[in-house]
């Protein structure tokens, strides 16, 4: 996955987040995202089962409700 569909993906996540109009919850089922730079993120409640994080900068990262079952991290 490219840095720019995952930055849409991220600033639709966060609007789902907070109840706001075009918000879609993250699925990044299993997604490559291997040495992501995702510091502050606000991944709650996304679904990244599966997902590949190893080495993913998740410093900060908001992870609450998460779904990580078989992700790697």
């Amino acid at each position: 996955m490219d840095r720019k569909e995952l930055d849409i993906i991220l600033e639709k996540h966060h609007k789902w987040v907070n109840d706001e109009a075009d918000g879609k919850r993250a699925d990044l089922r299993g997604a490559y995202l291997r040495g992501a730079y995702l510091e502050g993120a606000d991944l709650e409640g996304a679904d990244l089962r599966g997902a590949d994080l190893e080495g993913a900068d998740l410093r900060g990262a908001d992870l609450v409700g998460a779904y990580l079952r078989g992700a790697d991290l």
